[in-house]
């Protein structure tokens, strides 16, 4: 088959291509994935070519018609993708033509591949952002329920994971709920820079026919139309913004289940997850392994090298399309679909832990966790910090060498540190006084985590509703 013949661009040149090369540059085999976009962008754009007079309304019928059964081929696995037609452009037109002759080849007018692609990539991205968007949603909406059950769950806060103070389990799912929220806003915010159209700016500066790109973005569901038509077809911003975000949210993801998979261990025992997010081991019948988490904190590195190869494959790209941009859907793909999965993973996974209570709580007790709420009962007295300080650290010495925690302590051998402390000592030596002296919003009291958590459901609520 000459050369002509097989390619849409094949008048130029006097050689068929390499069979090599052809495969080589070909990209159907992934970009197939943007079908459903592309037969979405191409029925918006017949649509207006007919309503600015380009095509008839009979050559609009026949193309939108002729692109719905291929739709259709494709979902039934019919639709013969061919790898000397290069790309999903191709192949989709190339049918239509088969389908309904010399019309199907008008489709193009007044686009090039360049801003058929970007307009393609858009459309999913954007379809993908809105069903992360939901994952993160419902993974927050459980973490929040999760937080308010727990309010009143005492465990061990951790700085250089050494116990510190104590705080809640609820406050802790807060701060993994917080997290999230800044994630979610930085998808809305990227969502708003995708739906940006670029189709119009044909291979870099636009075209010559009568087109109104207005009511393409419009039936297409974009905000606007770009403003320029060279950065509209060569630049990938909006897809670095998206893997930048899914990496920072993989990051949290990562350090949440960096805590799960230790909270799990018979060394913390602090917390059960459901067998169904668990595996066992295959010589070790006792084994309970956290594979969910300990996936989703492998696959983080993975988004991160998603982030890299887009930043690397845009950096050093002249105005306006090469052909470079064929390697951005491969990375892309992935960072979707390793964000929407572990995203349903966990948003599945939270609202099912199980806190074990009684290990969290003895947990507390060790480590001299109310050692602060000491040195802040010493200055409400009068004695300065740095005194205070080097009392409480001399009642830990103490505590150590008779192996006794502050709240266990007499008051008589308390007093041989400080002749100021009384009998009130104790109702802030307890782990329930502790917590429950940070009643102040952003503080762990019990109080205050539920109405953390109530003003997170609202923010939620309201962000769901302003989308």
């Amino acid at each position: 088959m000459s050369q002509a013949t097989n390619q849409s661009w094949g008048g130029r040149f006097s050689e068929p291509t390499d069979a090599f090369v052809a495969r080589f540059t070909a990209s159907v085999n992934f970009d197939q994935r943007l079908a459903r976009q592309d037969i979405r962008g191409s029925i918006a754009h017949a649509t207006m070519l007919a309503r600015v007079g380009v095509l008839t309304e009979g050559e609009r019928d026949a193309i939108i018609n002729g692109l719905t059964e291929i739709q259709g081929e494709i979902e039934r696995g019919e639709f013969q993708w061919s790898v000397p037609l290069e790309d999903v452009h191709m192949n989709i037109e190339a049918r239509l033509t088969d389908k309904i002759g010399i019309t199907g080849k008008k489709l193009h007018t007044g686009r090039s591949r360049n801003d058929q692609v970007a307009t393609d990539i858009r459309l999913f991205m954007r379809d993908e952002i809105d069903v992360i968007e939901a994952e993160l949603t419902r993974l927050r909406e459980g973490m929040i329920e999760l937080a308010d059950r727990e309010a009143d769950t005492i465990m061990p806060g951790f700085t250089h994971l050494q116990t510190a103070q104590p705080v809640t389990f609820g406050h802790h799912l807060l701060a993994w709920q917080e997290m999230l929220a800044r994630d979610h806003e930085r998808l809305l915010d990227c969502r708003k820079r995708v739906n940006v159209l670029p189709l119009g700016a044909a291979a870099l500066a636009g075209t010559t026919y009568p087109i109104d790109r207005h009511v393409t973005a419009e039936l297409l569901g974009f905000d606007r139309p770009s403003e320029n038509s060279l950065d509209a077809v060569s630049d990938r911003d909006f897809a670095i913004e998206f893997t930048s975000f899914a990496s920072i949210l993989m990051m949290h993801l990562s350090r949440m289940s960096e805590e799960l998979v230790l909270w799990t261990s018979a060394q913390f025992d602090f917390i059960d997850l459901p067998d169904r997010f668990c595996t066992g081991s295959s010589i070790m019948p006792q084994k309970k392994n956290p594979d969910v988490p300990e996936l989703v904190r492998g696959k983080t590195g993975r988004v991160y090298g998603h982030l890299m190869a887009l930043l690397t494959l845009m950096k050093s790209q002249p105005l306006a399309y090469n052909k470079d941009n064929q390697e951005d859907k491969e990375p892309l793909f992935d960072a979707v679909d390793t964000v929407r999965d572990c995203l349903k993973a966990f948003a599945d996974m939270v609202p099912a832990i199980e806190p074990k209570k009684e290990s969290m709580y003895e947990a507390a007790r060790r480590g001299f966790s109310t050692a602060t709420d000491l040195a802040d009962y010493l200055v409400r007295k009068g004695v300065a910090f740095r005194d205070a300080h080097e009392i409480v650290g001399l009642s830990v010495a103490y505590g150590l060498k008779t192996k006794k925690d502050l709240s266990e302590m007499t008051l008589e051998e308390l007093q041989q540190f400080s002749n100021i402390i009384e009998q009130d000592v104790f109702e802030v030596l307890t782990l329930e006084g502790s917590v429950a002296a940070r009643n102040h919003i952003g503080g762990t009291a019990p109080d205050q985590v539920r109405a953390a958590a109530s003003r997170a459901r609202e923010a939620l609520a309201a962000l769901k509703g302003g989308a």
